[in-house]
């Protein structure tokens, strides 16, 4: 069984904004993948669909508490961390760029954070999301990773997001 998880805030308001990078990806996934289907599931605090042994989550937790919800998910699913892959945003990575790891620290990411801290932790797979732009020097951290994408970064988004649904489907198999 494996649990793949996308970060983001729930709620009308955080749609198409940076911070909900890993939503985004997890709707376009589905998309690609018509069998996949969310359904709020309250007991996992997530939209959750589950396709064979493979779990998609969308905690809807705010971002900066989702180490519970995914270690509830993987508890009732006796998932072992090996099998797990968080995808976020990284303002610390420059637009459009995709980094792959199995382990490593937040990097003063929020949500990983949780993750890390509630898990005891590092040891599981992530794909951030790169959203650094000059607009974060403009606006500071808080407001840019809650504001939308600018319409320079829309026309890349499918091709970022059809690269991650590529190491997605690595991952997975």
């Amino acid at each position: 069984m494996k649990l793949i998880v996308g970060l983001g805030n729930p709620g009308a308001e955080y749609l198409w904004t940076r911070h909900n990078f890993g939503f985004l990806a997890l709707d376009f996934y589905a998309k690609l993948h018509p069998e996949i289907s969310f359904k709020k599931h309250s007991k996992f605090d997530a939209d959750f669909a589950k396709v064979d042994d493979i779990i998609f989550i969308k905690p809807t937790s705010f971002y900066n508490l989702v180490g519970p919800v995914v270690a509830n998910v993987m508890s009732f699913y006796k998932i072992p961390v090996k099998d797990i892959l968080v995808i976020s945003d990284d303002f610390n990575i420059p637009f459009g760029t995709i980094r792959s790891r199995d382990k490593g620290s937040s990097g003063g990411n929020n949500g990983l954070s949780s993750i890390i801290e509630t898990l005891k932790t590092k040891d599981f797979s992530r794909l951030r999301l790169g959203t650094d732009s000059p607009l974060r020097q403009k606006s500071g951290d808080t407001a840019f990773v809650l504001g939308r994408f600018s319409e320079t970064e829309k026309p890349e988004l499918p091709k970022i997001l059809i690269d991650t649904a590529h190491k997605i489907d690595e991952f997975i198999h």
